[in-house]
This record gives C-alpha cells, structure tokens and sequence, in this order.
C-alpha cells in the first residue's frame, strides 16, 4: 500500500500527549496514514522520553519512547512563552486533531482548552484523555497506569497472594485504543456531516 493510499493521508494531528496513552493513541493514527508532529517542551522534551521499560535506551532516550513516537515529526515550543504559543496556535488553526492528556485545567491555563482553539480552527477534533475525566471528585488526581490498576483491583486480581501489578500498561495501552478510536469515528463524523 502507497503512503497516499493509507485511510488517514492528508490527516494532520497535533500531539500534545505523553507518557503512554495519549502517544500510542497518536502512533495509531500515524499507522493509519495521519501526519503527527509531536510538540514537545524545550531542553528535555517529553518525560515520556526518560521511561525506560528494563531500562533500555538509544540515542539519550529510551527505547520504549522510540517506540510509542515512530512515524511522527517533533516541534519544540515553550507554551508558557507567547511566541512559540503563536506559532502553536497557527499548526493549530491548520490541524484535523489535537491530542493531549495533561491534568484538567493546564490547557485551559495556556489557552489551548477546546473553547479556546474552536474559535481558531472550528473543525478540530479536540481529543482530550486523563485518569479519572475532567469533573468531579477525582478530576485533579494524576492518572496513571499502575494507579487505574489498583484502583480497579486488577492488582488484587493478579497476585497469588498479595497485589501484583500486569507486566503491561493494561490501562493506558486500553485507553489509546478508545482515544484513537474516539477520534477516527469523529473524523468520519466530520467528513459525513462537516461538524
């Protein structure tokens, strides 16, 4: 199959994300033809790039962080610094989708939030991800897999005789699938209907 013949060639996707979830969830659109440019903070970019699985690394960064960023581009941009907010902002005004998985309330603190970029590009599919949503009790809470397992009680569920955590990242590998997913059915949405 040619680049141009993938479902999503000409799809332009922002990723804001890190660590596992939200980068893997980009991966998969980047399989399926998008082009994604990651961005990421100046001097030590991504922290996704310092978790190493058996502690394998290439290059100054972890293999695993290769891993979930292949097929993607990179743009280094300090958000807290109004120009390189400005030049987000233009990818942003010409993207399909932005993926981010920050806390609640750190993108509406840099006016990245959705209200905030419909105005600048009203046809972006804003996929947003984090532990426990954005409201309720639970809302400032860091999510992260091995607390979703326990939360849950998987670990209870693999362990002999005490907790014992899932050799994978059960919860973020799960969540990057309904976060590609989430976003590949909007974009048909759009396409469809143009909301």
């Amino acid at each position: 199959m040619q680049p141009e013949d993938l479902p999503l060639a000409g799809t332009v996707v922002l990723d804001f994300s890190q660590f596992l979830a939200g980068p893997v969830a980009a991966l998969r659109l980047a399989d399926m033809g998008a082009r994604v440019i990651k961005v990421e903070r100046p001097h030590t970019g991504e922290i996704g790039r310092t978790l190493a699985f058996a502690g394998r690394s290439a290059a100054g960064d972890t293999l695993s962080f290769h891993a979930m960023n292949r097929n993607k581009e990179a743009v280094v941009a300090d958000l807290k610094d109004p120009a390189d907010l400005a030049r987000v902002k233009d990818l942003v005004a010409r993207a399909d989708v932005l993926i981010e998985n920050f806390r609640p309330g750190v993108m509406e603190r840099i006016g990245l939030d959705y209200a905030s970029v419909r105005e600048l590009n009203p046809g972006l599919v804003y996929a947003s991800a984090s532990g426990y949503g954005d409201t309720g009790p639970w809302a400032s809470r860091p999510g992260q897999d091995l607390l979703a397992q326990a939360v849950s009680g998987v670990t209870w569920l693999a362990g002999a005789d005490r907790p014992m955590t899932v050799g994978l990242s059960l919860a973020d590998h799960l969540m990057s699938c309904h976060l590609a997913e989430g976003v590949t059915a909007l974009l048909v949405r759009r396409a469809r209907t143009g909301r």
